[in-house]
Parts: C-alpha cells; sequence; structure tokens
C-alpha cells in the first residue's frame, strides 16, 4: 500500500517542480536591462547606448562601474567617452558630446511627501489631508 502512496507523491512533486520552474523570477530584472548594447540604441535607451547596471566601490581601491556590460574602472574610459566622477547612484561620463550622467535607477522620479503636521496630545477628530 505505500507503493502506490509513494508513486503519486513523486508525480505530485515532478508536476509542482515543473510548474514552478516556469514561473516568473521576482529577483530577475526587466527584459529590457538585459538587452545588449548594441539594441540598447533602438529601444530608447539614453546616452548613446550607455546603461549603468552596476558601482563596485571597493574599500582601499579604486571605485568601478559597469555600463552597458563592460567593467570600468574610474579614470578608465568606455564608447570614447571618459568616466570622471562615481558614486553609488550615478556615473559621469565626460566625452566628444560633453558630459553624460548616467543613473542605476533611470526611470524612478523621486517626489516628496507631505506629512500632516502631529496632533496636540488630547485632540481627537479627523485630521486635514488624510482620508
Amino acid at each position: 500500500m505505500a507503493d502506490p502512496m509513494r508513486l503519486i507523491a513523486l508525480a505530485l512533486l515532478a508536476i509542482s517542480s515543473s510548474a514552478l520552474a516556469q514561473s516568473a523570477d521576482p529577483t530577475r530584472p526587466p527584459a529590457a536591462w538585459l538587452a545588449p548594447a548594441d539594441d540598447a540604441r533602438s529601444a530608447g535607451d539614453v546616452a548613446g547606448g550607455f546603461r549603468l547596471q552596476s558601482v563596485l566601490i571597493r574599500h582601499g581601491g579604486r571605485p568601478v562601474a559597469v555600463i552597458g556590460g563592460q567593467t570600468v574602472v574610474l579614470g578608465g574610459s568606455v564608447g570614447g567617452a571618459k568616466l570622471v566622477r562615481l558614486n553609488e547612484r550615478e556615473a559621469v561620463l565626460q566625452g566628444a558630446d560633453g558630459v553624460t550622467h548616467l543613473y542605476l535607477t533611470p526611470d524612478v522620479k523621486k517626489q516628496m511627501i507631505d506629512t500632516p503636521k502631529p496632533r496636540k496630545t488630547g485632540q481627537s477628530g479627523p485630521v486635514k489631508g488624510l482620508p
């Protein structure tokens, strides 16, 4: 009687593992980020096809950026432009076209959030500005 139960359990395991393998990986970057650097210009990317993919700031070492799949040290060049400044969120390239700023999250728009002022103790009732 244990053999049919094992077969059923193995069949369920095989079915569930194949379903999990086909599901989308939530940690995978967007498809546009995985496009090769040659296709980036046709995808409407900014800065002549360059995309800042990663910034590595080593303790006691030279900062490094991954731009369009190439590893570029501070002071190095990529596509005829020199990497002149680098921080946690941005890389600045100096080239024949002028200065170009590349951001890790170019599509994120920052905006300030207005929070209501704190209420005095003992007051009750609705807070202005909140639903």
